[in-house]
């Protein structure tokens, strides 16, 4: 574990008025204590209200907030390619919400990680299939999702048979080319896939409580089931 990690869990073990011994953050983070010792001694140092003292413990006062870590040059690729890929393929505040998070990045780290976010190689491009209708209907069926409530779509399947279904969504899935929506259908009282472009309409209905054998949980567990 890296040192800004450790001193990191630290300061979130030692929140919310807990104390702990030395020995105890010792054995949590699998150093000595002398190296915890040396380690709250840099934090009180660099302003982090912690108290205490070797054989009795210590504590950290409230209100403490941590300043946020520097991302790694691998993290900084990870996170502006997936903000560009969802500002191309996400819902519309999705995309205004990816754009915003790549202006934070470029603004918040330093000069050497700005250049690197700045080189980094991957990028994309909507294709004609994300229509502002698509982009829409992501919004909206991931808050529904998020909220837990009951959607009514209008669907036409792969053969152009149109039905109306009253769905649970679950959650989304992007397949490189289409967004589908995983949800329990009332219908076939089953779960189902459905593709977000094949929507015709959606319109939010009530909250539903999670059920047992129609949760994503259940749904992936049948799916590892079937793969066996």
């Amino acid at each position: 574990m890296r040192r800004a990690d450790r001193l990191f869990q630290i300061v979130q073990y030692l929140r919310g008025g807990r104390l702990l011994t030395a020995q105890a953050l010792a054995d949590r983070l699998e150093v000595t204590k002398r190296t915890i010792y040396r380690d709250i001694a840099d934090l009180i140092g660099s302003g982090v209200p912690i108290e205490g003292e070797a054989g009795v413990g210590y504590i950290m006062r409230d209100g403490y907030e941590v300043p946020p870590l520097m991302f790694t040059s691998d993290e900084i690729v990870a996170l502006v390619a997936g903000a560009r890929l969802i500002r191309a393929y996400g819902g519309s505040g999705m995309a205004l919400a990816a754009e915003e998070a790549l202006v934070k990045i470029e603004a918040v780290v330093p000069t050497e990680a700005r250049a690197r976010a700045a080189k980094v190689g991957v990028n994309a491009i909507a294709g004609e299939a994300m229509t502002d209708e698509v982009r829409t209907a992501l919004d909206t069926l991931e808050q529904a999702s998020n909220d837990r409530s009951r959607i009514e779509i209008a669907y036409t399947d792969e053969e152009g048979a149109e039905t109306t279904r009253v769905l649970r969504p679950l959650g989304l899935w992007f397949w490189g080319k289409v967004w589908t929506l995983v949800a329990w259908c009332e219908m076939r009282q089953d779960f189902r896939m459905f593709r977000v472009d094949r929507m015709v309409g959606i319109t939010l209905l009530d909250r539903f409580r999670e059920e047992r054998g129609q949760s994503l949980r259940d749904f992936f567990a049948r799916d590892d089931r079937r793969k066996r």
